[in-house]
């Protein structure tokens, strides 16, 4: 009854709010206090019991009311906070307060008269604390007051004190980096667990999360340079409790095992807390790291100082220089190992336990929260740059990877998580930038988790390429802008894969056959370029892993008349009109049914589309793959150069690798692309449709007329309805074809086999195989040309793409209570599909 009657009061305070016209002054205690004292309601109380049409209406018509409101609220925590909230009622008003800021804060944000409310100063606020310089801002102080209560001692972390009132802890001199929340970087002790005290965490970092979010009610911005004021602040020298809050959430994030004792079904015998606090730490992290370009200054060495004292360092010297925002500061300082050991496990251990399988269905908990781990990741990486060296100097960077592929895999038929496949692929961008990611790649696979893919014996490179296959030819139509990173990434490894499997082999070739029909590159003047990819990363393994990739040469032969209708790709008008009109004709004729490729895994998932009802958030777009990415030469030292940005990527490669051959090189180039007569060439055009080798098991037969890479090719150039291809356009871009060292491999290998099939009357592969496996070419291609990686490189557009998808994610990830369901947000959309 007594939580029945407590509810009940607290309504009857919120209607006499809303009733009211006239303003409540501050001092009437017995007024306001019927918000916070003598309640006991949670937070999902506050939310049904407060509204969204009674917080606006006292926004519009007692806005004085809202304002004092807001004041005592603040007030009640910053006293608590002070005062260590020793008793039972002090932490109750404490949470009330938290509750009740966490529910109006976003109805404050919406409103533009209002958003700059809290970072006006209240008059007679602060007097009493003898701050020379006036009041705080209401925000300063509600931002200052969490952070000390984030760190009050039986309140939200273990006390320290002894037995005997001289011991009591005073809140204003403790040191908060000896009450971190978990061991891990920088702190070696492990605190004893006590859920009351994660879920005090939770209700605070809940409050912190509101704060932030004043980015949601800001429209998507080109310039990038709107500055977080809430985040700003929280994550300045102001904040005393910096250096132990981020320290507090990494390693209560990157400790947290979801399995526990790996008793099966436990999670529903008992209610995991722990669960909840590492969610919202985790989003608390990813919006407190976002960045501002140019923004640095000196650091706040006394936060530093702090950790100079601990068993566990986990900074650089303090003279290192870094931006103003500590808590970026600090993740770029990180650099001890066993500290980079722990970060990675743990993350890898949570992003791989969606993949977990057992015996028993549904036996092992499944945590949800994986984009934001995956944009965690992402800022590790981009912000520190020794935390990605160690990830990709041994093979622990596949236990990353291998989730990332299993997410793509997963998403790419559901239009609500175009996000997580778009920061799955920047992350792999990111990593192929590095020559240890393509050389990792060459490790067998041998794990088995739920993909729908073919059987394969093969490396983690062949994983990469057949889930990248998947996504080109079976992916939403949303995912169009992306097919330009894929392919980018895959040409960032091809010179270190020394060892494809024949199915990830005729997947790329299964690409070239569709991307270069010819009404696919008339339909778009960005097609081509996709052509262009694949060729490069034809080229970059035969130059440099020829000796191990016989597979990969054997499928070369096989598809041949791919590399020769490129060559002798027709430009003339009457050729584009029947091109174009053969699309139209085509894309009637596609099958609307879902094709299986050859045998799936057992166990697998194949994608599914989402469900009727989903939400999703609006994502602004990404940039085009040269603004994304920057080119840089590997040297001979293995040392990478950046090169002068070019417009064109794919295509000023191919100019700059047709300079480095020899005068007699690019002479062949042309005789090859022109296919004559000559002794030089009879043996290419004349093998190439007399020749009948041995199919594979394992090949799939490409039907350029149906099934699902039909399907995506009329995706990719659906939107290009007025482009007008003429014959100049298509000899711009068709005498840069990098065909050169194709052909010279197809001129001196052709013959051979073609002699080897004739002489002992083969009828399997397994001869050619070992023919081409022990074979070489050393001497007969042309001059190998340089390694060119295109690195990613941060701009604003990306910038404003991860903010919003970052907010787009907590947006949906938090339904219970919904912060922000019925807003006005405009960083993005929600629609329902």
């Amino acid at each position: 009854m007594g939580n029945a009657d407590s509810k009940l009061n607290f309504r009857k305070a919120v209607i006499r709010l809303t009733t009211k016209t006239q303003p409540v002054e501050t001092t009437d205690d017995a007024f306001w206090d019927q918000f916070w004292a003598d309640t006991a309601t949670t937070v999902q109380d506050v939310f049904a019991l407060v509204p969204a049409a009674e917080i606006r209406a006292v926004r519009e018509e007692s806005p004085s009311n809202l304002a004092t409101l807001c004041y005592k609220a603040v007030e009640k925590l910053v006293q608590g906070a002070e005062s260590g909230c020793p008793s039972e009622k002090e932490r109750q008003i404490v949470l009330n307060c938290t509750r009740l800021l966490t529910r109006i804060l976003p109805y404050i944000f919406e409103d533009e008269d209002w958003r700059g409310f809290f970072w006006s100063t209240v008059p007679g606020a602060g007097q009493d604390e003898g701050n020379d310089d006036g009041a705080r801002p209401l925000a300063e102080s509600l931002l200052l007051a969490v952070s000390d209560l984030l760190f009050c001692p039986d309140f939200t972390v273990q006390s320290h004190k002894r037995a005997g009132p001289e011991t009591e802890e005073d809140m204003q001199s403790i040191d908060s980096c000896e009450y971190i929340w978990e061991a891990g970087v920088g702190f070696a002790q492990t605190p004893p667990l006590d859920y009351i005290h994660d879920l005090n965490r939770t209700e605070l970092l809940k409050l912190l999360l509101t704060c932030f979010s004043d980015a949601m009610y800001l429209p998507p911005s080109a310039q990038n340079n709107i500055l977080n004021r809430w985040v700003v602040f929280f994550s300045s020298t102001h904040n005393r409790h910096a250096l132990p809050l981020f320290t507090s959430l990494l390693n209560v994030v990157c400790a947290y095992d979801p399995v526990g004792y790996g008793i099966p079904y436990n999670y529903l015998m008992f209610s995991d807390y722990r669960e909840v606090l590492v969610e919202h730490a985790v989003q608390i992290l990813i919006v407190t790291l976002e960045h501002e370009a140019g923004a640095a200054a000196a650091t706040a060495q006394h936060n530093l100082d702090h950790l100079d004292s601990l068993s566990a360092s986990a900074m650089e010297d303090k003279e290192l220089v870094g931006p103003d925002n500590l808590f970026v500061n600090y993740l770029s300082r990180i650099h001890r190992e066993e500290d980079f050991i722990f970060i990675l496990k743990g993350l890898a251990r949570l992003m791989t336990n969606p993949l977990i399988q057992t015996y028993l269905p549904n036996s092992t908990k499944k945590i949800q929260f994986h984009q934001e781990l995956l944009v965690l990741f992402w800022k590790l990486c981009d912000f520190n740059k020794k935390f990605l060296f160690f990830v990709l100097k041994s093979s622990d960077v596949l236990d990353v990877l291998v989730p990332i592929l299993f997410y793509l895999n997963d998403a790419r038929a559901d239009q609500s998580c175009m996000g997580l496949i778009h920061i799955g692929v920047f992350i792999l961008l990111l990593l192929s930038g590095e020559r240890n990611f393509g050389v990792r790649l060459n490790k067998t696979y041998s794990v088995r988790v739920p993909m729908d893919i073919p059987v394969f014996t093969g490396t983690h490179a062949d994983l990469l390429i057949m889930i990248f296959h998947k996504i080109i030819t079976g992916g939403h139509q949303h995912l169009k802008p992306l097919f330009d990173c894929l392919l980018t990434i895959i040409v960032n490894v091809s010179p270190y894969l020394k060892s494809l499997s024949m199915v990830a082999a005729n997947k790329l070739l299964h690409l070239l056959e569709a991307f270069s029909t010819n009404w696919f590159l008339f339909s778009a003047s960005q097609n081509h370029h996709l052509v262009f990819f694949l060729l490069e990363v034809f080229n970059n393994i035969i130059q440099y892993q020829f000796d191990g990739n016989c597979n990969l040469v054997y499928t070369l032969i096989r598809k041949r008349n791919i590399f020769h209708q490129l060559a002798n790709l027709t430009s003339d008008p009457v050729t584009i009109h029947k091109a174009l009109e053969m699309k139209k004709t085509t894309l009637a004729r596609i099958s609307r049914t879902n094709s299986q490729e050859t045998i799936s895994m057992d166990g697998s998932r194949p994608a599914v589309p989402a469900e009727p009802g989903t939400l999703k958030a609006s994502l602004v777009p990404i940039p085009a793959i040269d603004k994304l990415t920057e080119k840089a030469q590997v040297s001979e030292d293995g040392t990478m150069v950046c090169l002068q940005h070019n417009t064109h990527s794919p295509q000023m490669t191919a100019d700059q690798n047709t300079h480095t051959l020899q005068p007699q090189t690019a002479g062949d180039q042309h005789k090859h692309s022109l296919q004559s007569a000559d002794t030089n060439t009879s043996g290419i055009a004349g093998a190439s449709d007399t020749l009948s080798l041995p199919v594979l098991d394992s090949e799939e037969a490409f039907q350029p007329e149906s099934g699902p890479s039909m399907r995506c090719l009329s995706r990719v150039s659906e939107s290009a309805t007025d482009w007008n291809p003429t014959p100049d356009w298509v000899l711009s871009w068709k005498s840069k074809l990098p065909l050169q060292t194709i052909m010279r491999l197809l001129q001196v290998l052709v013959p051979q086999v073609e002699k080897i099939c004739i002489d002992k009357g083969l009828t399997d592969e397994s001869e050619i195989l070992k023919f081409l496996q022990h074979g070489t070419l050393v001497g007969l291609l042309p001059v190998p040309h340089p390694i060119l990686i295109r690195k990613y490189q941060a701009n604003a557009g990306t910038a404003m793409w991860f903010r919003t998808y970052m907010w787009g994610v907590i947006y949906l990830r938090n339904v219970d209570p919904p912060i922000w369901y019925d807003t006005n947000v405009r960083l993005f959309e929600i629609q329902r599909i």
